[in-house]
């Protein structure tokens, strides 16, 4: 990039992520801010000499960092996620693409390259949110659905390396040099620094003061260590674990998802092989998501096999999970021997109080991205700044109303909605109009918590 964008992309990085070393547009950008900037500029534009994936093929910014079959219905036959339907090479053992618009799973080949026909796993994408508070492990970083998604030292550092070689290929020979080129230790600590520098920054401090009937209900569900038991695995609604010894940091967990009866793709006549989870061969593990950034995310579960917040939620209420290691292991910890025991009402309830701490964080990127789109001057900079805020907010909505909740919060969320369209539009008003689309969003957000 040159400079001026470079300078201009790290500025609006640091006003969205806070980070101690952004503290001004003044100065020239500080070495973390220009890793950033460069990594968003790789992240988003570079195909590594392959077959014209990058990154954000399959982590797009505009679909909170993941894909689903919704998204995926939108993109034109072109696109980089269909080269197996294009590129004669990649037809067969590189993606299954029925499987992939149908329930938006992934093709990986975590066991090796050695039997492309047979040794294989279908996952969905994880988004790439909240990464500083949810990949520290005393066993290790933990990347990707099973915890070792990344090559070599499994760091996120050498997590592009992994995603270069299995789905960047021009051919299935995989080829340094020749399939692709492998992503240099200058870029690997770019990508690192942007993917770190995405969405939340610290976990929250639960309970919160918050203020529907349902929500709030389902908060203290969700804490109760004898009936919800979530924050148990999930301390603070992330991604750290702590059965009572300690935090256990990022912890691998065989919760019986693989033993869901009427699994989606497995209906259909696509063959899809038992995901073993962690290592090779591995071990029936997988380790925990963050919940923060849950309900706008989904489909849900390593292999999409659950579509709603509602399901997520049911699905530890379920024999698959309560016979599970994991679900035995809560057993043995409750004084009365018991798994995991929920009725329809707190399962909803649990899944309010998610779908609100998701529209909050929502509501919070949606404030930094109107408040950045204030603070530069390119004018595609500020169109692509406040669209990213729609997209937020329609996130937020959807979230609400999906759930049935906070209708006054909906009404203020669309009015925040409307006037970022209009200063996308606008070019005498645009400040006017994000200056009211904030105080908007602050009023969506003042029904949800005190």
């Amino acid at each position: 990039m040159r400079s001026r964008e470079l300078f201009s992309t790290a500025f609006v990085l640091c006003a969205l992520v806070g980070l101690s070393g952004c503290k001004s547009a003044s100065p020239p950008p500080d070495r973390l801010s220009q890793l950033i900037a460069k990594g968003s500029d790789l992240f988003f534009n570079e195909t590594f000499g392959g077959n014209g994936r990058t990154c954000g093929t399959c982590h797009p910014a505009e679909n909170n960092f993941t894909i689903d079959p919704a998204f995926i219905a939108t993109l034109p036959k072109d696109n980089p996620l269909f080269v197996a339907e294009f590129i004669p090479a990649l037809k067969e053992n590189f993606e299954n693409p029925a499987l992939m618009r149908e329930f938006g799973l992934i093709l990986e080949n975590l066991d090796g390259f050695a039997d492309l026909k047979n040794k294989f796993v279908m996952r969905g994408v994880p988004h790439v949110l909240g990464l500083r508070t949810s990949v520290n492990s005393p066993g290790g970083p933990r990347t990707g659905w099973s915890g070792d998604g990344a090559p070599g030292d499994g760091s996120l550092r050498s997590f592009a390396t992994g995603a270069v070689i299995q789905h960047f290929t021009k051919t299935l020979n995989r080829i340094p040099g020749v399939d692709f080129r492998l992503p240099t230790d200058e870029e690997l600590d770019a990508l690192e620094a942007f993917q770190l520098s995405l969405g939340r920054q610290e976990d929250l401090v639960l309970p919160l003061r918050l203020k529907g009937t349902v929500p709030k209900r389902g908060q203290a569900i969700f804490l109760d260590k004898k009936l919800g038991k979530c924050n148990l695995c999930h301390v603070n609604a992330g991604a750290t674990s702590n059965l009572g010894q300690g935090s256990l940091g990022n912890a691998n967990f065989n919760t019986g998802v693989e033993d869901l009866p009427d699994q989606p793709a497995r209906l259909t006549t696509q063959k899809v092989p038992r995901d073993d989870g962690f290592r090779t061969p591995g071990d029936g593990t997988f380790n925990v998501p963050p919940l923060v950034e849950a309900a706008d995310s989904g489909p849900f579960f390593h292999n999409n096999a659950i579509e709603t917040i509602e399901g997520a939620v049911a699905f530890y209420d379920g024999e698959a999970f309560n016979k599970s290691p994991a679900g035995r292991t809560l057993a043995k910890l409750d004084p009365e021997g018991k798994g995991i025991e929920l009725d329809g009402t707190q399962i909803v309830a649990i899944a309010a109080f998610l779908r609100v701490i998701n529209v909050l964080e929502n509501i919070r990127q949606s404030i930094m991205l109107l408040e950045a789109s204030l603070a530069v001057s390119s004018s595609a900079e500020r169109a692509r700044l406040l669209t990213r805020a729609v997209h937020e907010t329609d996130d937020s909505t959807r979230v609400l109303r999906g759930g049935g909740l906070h209708a006054e919060a909906v009404a203020h969320l669309q009015a925040a909605r409307r006037l970022a369209d209009k200063a996308v539009r606008s070019h005498f008003f645009g400040r006017k109009y994000t200056e009211e689309a904030i105080r908007e969003q602050k009023k969506a957000r003042a029904f949800l918590v005190e």
